[in-house]
């Protein structure tokens, strides 16, 4: 009498009633993913990288609120101990603020979309939403962050603070609130630019001879890959058998 070739407590390799291995086969791959059609990993793959855009775009306008910081233009006062007067009442230093920092978030936006671009050549739609909320964000931020660091907003308490007839500047204020969307206007203009030059282009489909009804020539894309027969009037009618060789 022989031995069996199998040990009874290992299952054979043939049974088709065996557990499955645990990580969903040989490849480890999950059920999930099995599932998954290719439309949505695409998807979630676009929203990741819009969220990692729209993070990045946002953490920019810490530095967008320094630069204004810095380059605006200062409103002078002066004070007589009764009321706060412009040092200067025929200077252009508020409107300069404000296109200052127009300036600059156009600036920002187009140096965000040429990176996003540069770093993610995909992403159509989602990408693009993700610059424009980054830099509604970015710029929202780089406001309240350059009126925060800027001379206080207490204009009679400074005032009182440096005296009487001594030059003081007046609190940094972005007066036009259209500027917040300069950033975002920017970012999605160039990015839209760069993916209509330098962009993937969708393969154009091959194009073929087909003979429609009486012989004429019909061209119409040649099948991809895979597909069916060509269907429709001008298809013509399908080829006879050849008949069998010696009838």
């Amino acid at each position: 009498m022989t031995a069996p070739l199998t040990p009874p407590h290992q299952p054979s390799s043939h049974e088709p009633w065996q557990t499955p291995q645990k990580g969903g086969g040989p490849g480890g791959s999950h059920p999930r993913n099995l599932l998954e059609s290719p439309e949505e990993r695409d998807l979630r793959t676009d929203l990741r990288r819009a969220g990692i855009v729209c993070v990045a775009v946002t953490v920019a306008g810490f530095a967008l609120g320094l630069l204004w910081l810095w380059l605006a233009p200062r409103v002078p006062l002066i004070s007589d101990n009764t009321a706060v007067f412009l040092s200067d009442s025929e200077g252009e230093e508020a409107v300069g603020a404000d296109g200052t920092f127009a300036l600059l978030a156009l600036a920002f936006g187009a140096v965000s979309a040429g990176l996003a671009f540069l770093f993610h050549r995909r992403g159509g739609v989602v990408l693009v939403v993700g610059l424009a909320v980054g830099g509604v964000l970015g710029s929202v931020l780089a406001w309240q962050m350059g009126t925060r660091l800027g001379p206080t907003d207490d204009v009679v308490a400074h005032a009182r603070a440096v005296g009487k007839g001594v030059i003081f500047d007046a609190p940094l204020v972005l007066h036009a609130k259209g500027a917040l969307l300069a950033w975002s206007l920017a970012a999605m203009a160039v990015h839209l630019g760069l993916t209509a030059m330098f962009g993937p282009r969708d393969p154009e489909p091959e194009w073929g001879v087909y003979h429609g009804p009486g012989g004429a020539p019909v061209y119409r894309p040649a099948p991809s890959p895979g597909a069916g027969p060509v269907a429709g009037p001008e298809a013509g009618p399908p080829s006879s058998p050849e008949p069998p060789a010696g009838s």
